[in-house]
């Protein structure tokens, strides 16, 4: 039975007080942390992001989704444009998609040539092993679903104009790929799950379980982040808290609410 809304909210708060926490350690220490989020079309991952960004400061934690590559960016080293990205000291970085794309959309949907893939599979793992050999965090989430969710999940973005922007082309004809890229999930596991830079699938049948389960996860994976915070004196002010005024310009009215 899908989880209901409460349930969930329940169970999500106290995790991310944890992320909190989590992201105070990191600061405190200068860790840097990556989180790749990949996945089916639909299952989840922007929520899923949200889950772990949502109560965190956004100078700390931030979301890379990269569009196309550019003409020169076509012509670079392929992980060039995502190094640029990775974390500086105390900085948290979650990949909304990333360079598994070569061996996920780009190789279903033929954006990429065999040789090309081969050669990312073959080289992914050393590029990775360089990653965390430098102390950076790595974790890889997997997110699944099947395809008669992915079905009911499209066609609400068909008909929900506030989803609508999240309907592409490369969505549509996954449709009829689900197999395709099953088979390309399996091939890009079975080359880069190391024992350096694991996998976690996670199952996003029902996305808010999906969320909890790889929130979980990711807070057991870490050392023990428990940093208190800082001792802060918050005196009494010491007199009537002023009333705003404006002497230009005035504020707009209040938007009417019956």
């Amino acid at each position: 039975m899908p989880l209901k809304k409460d349930e969930y909210e329940d169970a999500i708060e106290p995790m991310q007080a944890e992320l909190v926490g989590m992201a105070r350690w990191a600061r405190t220490t200068g860790q840097r942390i990556v989180v790749i989020f990949e996945g089916r079309d639909t299952a989840g991952k922007g929520g899923a992001i949200k889950a772990v960004r949502e109560q965190l400061n956004p100078r700390q934690c931030r979301v890379v989704a990269l569009s196309k590559p550019t003409e020169a960016e076509l012509t670079q080293w392929y992980f060039q444009r995502y190094v640029a990205h990775l974390p500086s000291a105390g900085e948290i970085v979650l990949f909304d998609r990333s360079w598994y794309n070569r061996a996920g959309v780009e190789k279903v949907m033929g954006y990429a040539d065999e040789e090309q893939v081969e050669d990312f599979l073959r080289q992914v793992p050393t590029f990775e092993r360089m990653l965390v050999d430098d102390g950076i965090l790595l974790f890889k989430y997997w997110l699944g679903t099947d395809q008669a969710q992915q079905e009911e999940r499209l066609r609400e973005r068909l008909e929900d104009p506030l989803k609508r922007w999240k309907l592409s082309p490369v969505d549509l004809a996954a449709r009829d790929k689900y197999d395709a890229y099953t088979q390309a999930r399996e091939a890009m596991l079975a080359a880069t799950n190391t024992e350096w830079a694991p996998w976690t699938l996670v199952d996003f049948n029902d996305q808010k379980r999906g969320r909890l389960t790889l929130v979980r996860d990711l807070l057991d994976r870490l050392p023990d982040t428990k940093v208190e915070a800082p001792a802060i004196e918050f005196p009494d002010l010491g007199h009537e808290p002023a009333v705003e005024t404006y002497a230009q310009i005035q504020p707009l009215p209040g938007y009417p609410v019956t």
